[in-house]
Order: C-alpha cells, then sequence, then structure tokens
C-alpha cells in the first residue's frame, strides 16, 4: 500500500515540487519514498513496504529496458500467477513484487492487463519512447486516483492534497459538489469539492498524450441471475469463493490483523485468521453504541486475540478536523471517524487488516433493500390513486407515521431510491441554500446508471446504483483515508472480481427476502459462525450523534457553527438553526441532517477559511 502522484511537463524547481506532493501523503508510506524525474514527467510515491519489504521493492519500477515507469498504490493478489506466465514469455524479473507484474504486464498485454488483475490497485504507467501517461483503478474503486490540468501539464495524485502542492493550481471551491453533498452525504465521484478535479472512477483507465485527456471503462459490475440456482448450490459457491478470496487477501510478508464488529460481514471473514488478531471500537452509551462486548465473544469462541477501545466524547469530537482534513472532501458518514480511531488502534500492531466492506452491495444486505417487497401490496393499487395519496401527504405540514411510505409507493424506484443514503429533499435544499446556489435533483445524476439496468428487478437495480455511486463516494473513501491516514493497509475481500461473479449470479431471492437480506450469504457464514451473529439484523456502525446534539455542550458548537461567515455564504442560517433547534428540543430526528452541514462547515474552514489550519 502506497502513495503515488506526478505531473507532466516543465516545473520550475520540479525536485522541491515532487517533494511537496509526496511529503504532504508521507501516511500513506512512511517506509520509504522514491522519485522518477524525465523529459516530460515528474513521478513521485511513498511506500508502505508489505511484499518483498527489501529495498527491492522501491519505486518507481522499470521494465527490462526502461521505456516504461511505474509507480503504484495497491496489491495484486495473482501477482504469482501472472509473473509466471510474464516469465514464459521472456519477461525478466529483478524484485518480488506485484509491482514490477503490472509494468511487465502492461508491456506484454497493454490496457488488457486490467481485466487479468485480481486485486486493488491505482497505478501509473510513463512511456519515455511516446511521452503518454497511462492511469488505472480497479474494478471497485477501493483505490483512489485524482487528476487535473493546470496549464499544459496534467497532475494526479492518490489524494487531493498532492494536487494542492502544484504550483500555479488554483484552488477554487465547487458549488455544484456541494449541491449533491446536500443530497448524498458525500460529493459523488467523477467531481470533487475542488473545480476542475477529478476522480478518476473504478474500472476506468486513463490516457493522457499530446495534451489531451481520454478516459474509458474496461469493466462493469453487471448482474445476471441464475433462476436455476438452488439455495445448497448458492451456499456452496460463496464458501468456496469467499475462503479462496480471504486467502488470496492474506498474502503478505508482514502480520495481518482483522475489523470486528458485530455484524456478520467482518465476522464472517474473522472466521479465517485463528490465533490472529481482531481490533473493535465502540462508545460508553449503552449496548446500542458498543459492540466490543459481542466481539469479544465472538475472538474467544473462534479463538482470537482481541484488541479494543471504547471511545470517549471528547476524543470523537477533538478529532472532527483531523478528519476531514485527512478525507480531502467533506463526507457525513458519522462512523469514518470511528473507522479512524479503530484503524489507529490496529495500528500500533499489524501494518494489514481486513474488513467487511462491500458484502451488502454484492450480496444485498441494506435494510432499504427490503423495501420494494414492503411496497409491493400498496403498489397493486392503481397509480392514479397512489398519485393521489402521495399529494395529499406532501401537502400535509406535519410529519406522521407513514408518509414517507404513501409518497414512495407512488414513484418508480428510480424517482425513490438515490442510492443508501438519501440527506435532504429538493423542498428542503431550497429552504437551506441561498440564492444563487446550484439546486439540482439528484435523480439528474442517478439516471445514467438506472438506464444501464432497465428490464431488471428494483433490488437489482437499488445494488447496481449503490455499487457504482454509494460503495465509491462513501463507504470505500472513508475506508482509504481513515486506514491510511494511520500507515495501515486495509483490505476487502468481498470486493474481489471472483467473488462478485458468484454475487452476480444469484437469484433475488437469495439475496433478498422476507426472511432476511444478504440471505445466501449469511447462510454461507453460518457454517462458520453462530446463528446468532449470521442472522443479526443489518446495523450499520452506529455513532451517538443523535444523543450528542441534544446536550447543551455540542448544540452550542454546532450552532457558532450554524450562525457563522462560512455558513452566511452557503445557507440561510436561520433554517439550519431551526433544524438545530427541532432536534435539541427533541421535536424531531434531525442528527444527521444537522451532520451533513455541520462537518461540511469545519471541512470548508480547513481547505478554504482558513489555510494555515491545513496541515494539522
Amino acid at each position: 500500500m502506497c502513495g503515488i502522484c506526478g505531473f507532466t511537463g516543465e516545473v520550475l524547481d520540479r525536485d522541491e515540487v515532487i517533494k511537496r506532493m509526496t511529503d504532504v501523503i508521507t501516511h500513506r508510506g512512511p517506509d520509504s519514498s522514491g522519485v522518477f524525474a524525465g523529459d516530460g514527467v515528474t513521478m513521485g510515491f511513498r511506500r508502505l513496504s508489505i511484499i518483498d519489504v527489501g529495498n527491492t521493492g522501491d519505486q518507481p519500477i522499470y521494465n527490462e529496458d526502461r521505456t516504461l515507469v511505474l509507480t503504484f498504490n495497491g496489491e495484486i493478489y495473482n501477482y504469482q500467477d501472472l509473473r509466471k506466465e510474464l516469465l514464459e514469455k521472456g519477461h525478466k524479473f529483478y524484485t518480488n513484487t506485484d509491482s514490477e507484474v503490472l509494468v511487465h504486464g502492461f508491456e506484454e498485454w497493454k490496457e488488457g492487463l486490467l481485466n487479468r488483475l485480481r486485486g486493488m490497485f491505482g497505478f501509473a504507467i510513463w512511456n519515455t519512447v511516446d511521452n503518454s501517461l497511462f492511469l488505472a483503478r480497479d474494478y471497485f474503486g477501493i483505490k483512489p486516483l485524482h487528476y487535473t490540468q493546470v496549464g499544459d501539464s496534467f497532475v494526479y495524485g492518490s489524494e487531493i492534497k498532492s494536487i494542492l502542492e502544484f504550483p500555479g493550481f488554483q484552488k477554487k471551491f465547487n458549488r455544484h459538489a456541494l449541491d449533491n453533498y446536500i443530497s448524498f452525504e458525500y460529493a459523488p465521484p467523477p467531481e470533487t469539492f475542488f473545480e476542475n478535479v477529478f476522480c478518476l472512477m473504478p474500472a476506468h483507465y486513463l490516457w493522457y498524450k499530446d495534451g489531451k485527456v481520454t478516459t474509458t471503462r474496461y469493466w462493469e459490475p453487471k448482474f445476471d441471475a441464475d433462476e436455476s440456482m438452488t439455495e445448497e448450490q448458492a451456499v456452496d459457491a460463496i464458501e468456496k469463493v469467499f475462503e479462496e478470496s480471504v486467502a488470496a487477501h492474506k498474502i503478505s510478508d508482514v502480520e495481518v490483523g482483522c475489523f470486528l464488529s458485530s455484524g456478520v460481514d467482518s465476522s464472517y471473514v474473522s472466521t479465517y485468521f485463528k490465533g490472529q488478531k481482531t481490533f473493535t471500537v465502540g462508545f460508553d452509551y449503552g449496548e446500542k453504541y458498543n459492540e466490543i462486548d459481542w466481539a469479544k465473544g465472538l475472538s474467544k469462541e473462534v479463538g482470537l486475540e482481541h484488541h479494543y477501545k471504547v471511545i470517549s466524547t471528547e476524543e470523537y469530537w477533538d478529532s472532527i478536523r483531523k478528519v476531514q482534513y485527512h478525507m480531502d472532501q467533506p463526507l457525513a458518514d458519522a462512523s469514518c471517524i470511528a473507522l479512524y480511531f479503530v484503524s489507529k488502534i490496529a495500528s500500533e500492531y499489524v501494518k494489514v487488516v481486513l474488513s467487511g466492506e462491500g458484502a451488502d452491495e454484492l450480496f444485498g444486505g441494506y435494510n432499504i433493500y427490503h423495501e420494494p417487497d414492503d411496497l409491493a401490496g400498496y403498489k397493486k393499487l392503481p397509480l392514479f390513486l397512489r398519485k393521489a395519496f402521495a399529494a395529499i401527504a406532501k401537502a400535509l405540514p406535519f410529519r406522521f407515521r407513514g408518509k414517507s411510505f404513501l409518497i414512495r409507493g407512488a414513484q418508480p424506484i428510480e424517482e425513490s431510491f438515490i442510492g443508501n443514503c438519501s440527506m435532504f429533499t429538493m423542498e428542503e435544499k431550497r429552504k437551506l441554500l441561498r440564492e444563487g446556489m446550484p439546486c439540482t435533483r439528484p435523480q439528474e445524476l442517478t439516471r445514467p446508471f438506472y438506464d444501464r439496468v432497465q428490464g431488471k428487478d428494483d433490488v437489482t437495480k437499488m445494488q447496481y446504483l449503490d455499487i457504482n455511486v454509494w460503495l465509491a463516494g462513501d463507504i470505500l473513501l472513508k475506508a482509504d483515508r481513515m486506514s491510511m491516514a494511520n500507515s495501515l493497509e486495509l483490505r476487502v475481500p468481498f470486493l474481489d472480481k471472483e467473488v462478485f461473479k458468484v454475487a452476480s449470479r444469484l437469484p433475488r431471492r437469495l439475496r433478498v427476502n422476507p426472511e432476511n437480506t444478504k440471505y445466501a450469504m449469511r447462510k454461507a457464514a453460518m457454517r462458520h459462525l453462530p446463528p446468532a451473529t449470521a442472522q443479526k439484523k443489518k446495523l450499520g456502525f452506529p455513532v451517538p450523534t443523535r444523543v450528542w446534539l441534544r446536550e447543551q455542550k455540542y448544540y452550542d458548537i454546532v450552532k457558532a457553527a450554524f450562525t457563522g461567515e462560512t455558513a452566511k455564504q452557503f445557507f440561510h442560517t436561520d433554517a439550519l438553526v431551526k433544524l438545530l433547534d427541532e432536534h435539541f428540543q427533541g421535536k424531531c430526528d434531525n442528527n444527521r441532517k444537522i451532520w451533513t452541514i455541520y462537518v461540511f462547515l469545519i471541512w470548508y474552514d480547513i481547505y478554504f477559511s482558513d489555510p494555515d489550519k491545513v496541515k494539522l
């Protein structure tokens, strides 16, 4: 696991520039650094040593005649098989790293290399012969890559921080990203909160040559259910492929640990870790906000060395600024701070951890995926009648049980579901955002994804949207940034292309049904876990923001931000305070909406209001 960055063109004091760009991401690779400075390009690298931990694994890495130069962030789990194949084709290797497999593989197969890879990656290859730059990102977007153009230079980096260090880059706030963030709680890629800085999308590659950028999608997570598949066949296939994936993800020259919550995903991963270390965090706010005892019990039963930490309220709030600095962009998922702390604990013992991200998207684990079944009976009513009920419900000025049900029941899934997290409605956005701020329907962003799964059932449509937007924009963003902030490599065995092949063939009834979500995957997990853990309802990572925002101390902290100068630039502050007051007084639960705005204000202060606060 590493960090990469670089730029094309001739730049004054380029050695100093690339040093600043790599120094700012030292947390991604504290073990060593490397630079390639050639005609037309400068490439930087920070290394966290995992495979071939001696100096032979340092980057940049070259092909035999040094016409190709590689810097790479990630892990290739089938590199040994690919290495053998490339040796048979006559390639000469000088290291035992997975990195060198990429440069020889690219020489042999060009873009065709990507579909041969099993792993997570973001890498750059410079061709010294034709002065072209090639960037690629893994199938699901586990590893990040960002890019922009500054004058005649193309600039890229694992984190936006590196790009900000490039001379001549004009840091401008992207107001359109705020519009989307208010809807989704994150900035859906490829746009970022920095104008003209983009994410390379998952499963895409990019060519930069002669001043032109072209991007191409090379893989797509398509669902093609095999309706003849039996439950036993499905469970057997899941168990077999997941065991293979965990084994591949455990390949390392350093010790590998495992994150562990009370949920089935990480618990299932942990069953392959007998004798090794697991890590859990929680809050001292009762069982609802603390999974430590559950994780302790499972660790004891499975035979694991368990480490844990109770995060104090003060620690959590004190860390918000540091976490948002490391995120690069505001992310209102309150669990990202908990992830920061569990990564910090794990980094004291190991360099690599496995985690359960991706199981919900691939196997149908979110509770919201029950909605098509929940609405099925109601949707038997004529559409005109459901639309009339929805219009009445919308017109009523007060909240009541079933209001959302009536409204959503009159809409197709393409309208009602914009992803696993839906924050502010259009009506709410218009009341919050100041005049002149962009305010668009989130469905404009999600429509192209739905267009690609026309004819599929609603659950499959929801999964496809979440894999392409929510997974990359929220789940994997926080996983990468919070682990790397602590110089820890996080691996996700569910997000493996071979695992997806199995998940994509599951009939809908074996993903989500009235009995449970992730139905078949839970059955596979039950062969390794106690039934109570395997069948436990999806909970997420609960953080007591709801409770804190009803305490005077934290109410005052947030109110100061909501009435400050930054808030006045973008929002009607009286509307913000109303949200806060309603929650504080117990009239309704606005905690996630409040947190979304508050996190943005903290982030904006760090990156735009006071530049001296950026490097915390």
